[in-house]
């Protein structure tokens, strides 16, 4: 069971940032994978992006990919739960 978590952007920050909210969560799967808080797959997850559309944004920063055997894992669980849904 996914239980979501919301979370209150005002939107006044948004429109001094001047991006949408995806935007904002985008920004924070980023920042949350090249701080090491995230794994690849999670990151890419909480920004709502494919697997190449991360890693081209990841490469269009200068991010470097750190992918080892446990991220691939479970990419590959995360890829049979999606399936079987």
């Amino acid at each position: 069971m996914t239980v979501m978590v919301q979370i209150e952007i005002p939107r006044e920050v948004l429109h001094a940032a001047r991006m949408t909210s995806a935007e904002i969560q985008r920004e924070l799967a980023v920042h949350l994978f090249a701080e090491g808080k995230l794994s690849f797959g999670k990151a890419r997850e909480l920004g709502r992006l494919g697997f190449w559309e991360f890693q081209q944004l990841l490469a269009s920063r200068r991010i470097p990919v750190h992918y080892d055997l446990a991220e691939y894992e479970e990419d590959m669980a995360t890829l049979a739960r999606l399936d079987a849904e």
